[in-house]
């Protein structure tokens, strides 16, 4: 993995013996007579025509994420929520029955109560950590089953192998968002799933600094999709590109220190007399240990926890903490850490049942702390937060 993360997709420039990826910035490439503009002509022996068709350097990053996740094929795009939206409008049609993680990124979720309906499409939502109902929410048009996980942000887990089988058996096909896990971590094409997806903002880039989406799977399932992408527009800048095969280099040994550093966080907050929760995939107190363990090879930086309360506690955090800092996103060299109301989630991203809303207040109690740990030495983000907690003692 450790060279792969370096090596695939980025081969020395044959021109210029050039050894790090060569960004290339040009919108249109010098052609010869003949050559299709139709973007469902594109093979893999067409020429750089057009960037919005294709670049080197998106290029040289597909090969790298599509080698990293043990896939053949991956296409980039401007953002996680681009890929998600691409994937959904190629895989799914009027008719089409979709099931989906009741927990999830709240704009994929956003998207799958609000617009897909919009398109004829049928959407049933499930706790997917049970593959029960998985089993049970499976129909004959049923085409798709989309997993998050970890689930973003309650850290549940969703077994993706048994998924994938009952799916299989089904005829619909499995996407995963991988995000919180990153190929480090999860490698679902592995356990069989066809499609995975990542916001390559987050732990992929590992900045901070460049905003980008992929979707990796099988040559045959990713052509449409590639011309999918071409037509809606939503294409990855060469510029974030790089700086995400940059970022790319040093995700193994970057998911190795966040991991230590979570764990070493989570066990600190475990101990705290004001913390009433602490979840971390990586803790025995984890409800899916057992899973995380079997499933997982690393258990990514991410933790969330709960204080009594969680109001004051964050108006405190957002003021006092000096190092962490208070933000949204995930996955940076920094800590960031942000607190999510339980009533606004089931108010805006999650339509629940008074079940799932149940199993949703187990893990979140009124709201939570998404605590994304970096890069910093674990010490120094411990006394940040015994500082900036200490008023509530």
């Amino acid at each position: 993995m450790r060279t792969a993360a370096i090596h695939a997709g980025n081969p020395p420039n044959p021109f210029t013996r050039s050894s790090a990826p060569d960004l290339v910035m040009s919108t249109t490439f010098v052609i010869e007579p003949g050559i299709s503009f139709s973007a469902d002509d594109i093979t893999e022996n067409t020429p750089w025509v057009y960037t919005r068709w294709g670049n080197p350097t998106v290029s040289q990053l597909e090969h790298k994420l599509a080698a990293l996740e043990g896939t053949e094929d991956c296409v980039a795009f401007a953002s996680g929520m681009a890929a998600i939206t691409a994937l959904f409008l190629h895989v799914l049609k009027p008719g089409d029955h979709l099931v989906m993680s009741d927990v999830t990124y709240a704009a994929a979720s956003e998207l799958a109560n609000d617009e897909l309906p919009r398109l004829g499409i049928e959407v049933t939502r499930v706790d997917t950590s049970q593959v029960a109902n998985v089993e049970a929410a499976l129909r004959p048009h049923t085409r798709l089953v989309y997993l998050e996980t970890p689930a973003n942000p309650l850290l549940r887990l969703s077994d993706v192998e048994a998924v994938t089988q009952l799916a299989h058996q089904a005829g619909a096909a499995v996407a995963v968002d991988s995000t919180f896990a990153t190929p480090v971590g999860l490698r679902p094409a592995a356990s069989g799933a066809d499609y995975v997806i990542h916001s390559l903002t987050k732990y992929i880039c590992g900045h901070g600094d460049a905003i980008g989406g992929a979707v990796a799977g099988r040559r045959s399932d990713l052509a449409g999709l590639r011309s999918l992408a071409i037509h809606m527009g939503g294409v990855l800048s060469p510029f974030n590109a790089w700086l995400i095969i940059r970022g790319a280099a040093t995700l193994p040994l970057r998911m190795a220190a966040h991991q230590a550093g979570a764990l070493a966080v989570a066990r600190y907050l475990e101990s705290h007399p004001l913390i009433t929760k602490v979840v971390y995939p990586g803790l025995e107190s984890h409800p899916q240990h057992e899973l995380a363990k079997r499933q997982l090879s690393n258990f990514s930086g991410m933790l969330t926890f709960q204080v009594a309360d969680g109001p004051r506690a964050a108006q405190l955090l957002s003021e006092r903490l000096e190092i962490i800092h208070y933000a949204v996103s995930l996955g940076h060299p920094r800590s960031l850490i942000i607190y999510l109301p339980t009533e606004d989630l089931l108010r805006s991203s999650f339509k629940l049942t008074p079940e799932q809303e149940a199993s949703y207040r187990a893990y979140a109690g009124e709201g939570i702390f998404r605590l994304s740990v970096g890069l910093e030495d674990p010490a120094d983000l411990i006394a940040d937060l015994e500082q900036a907690l200490a008023p509530l003692g």
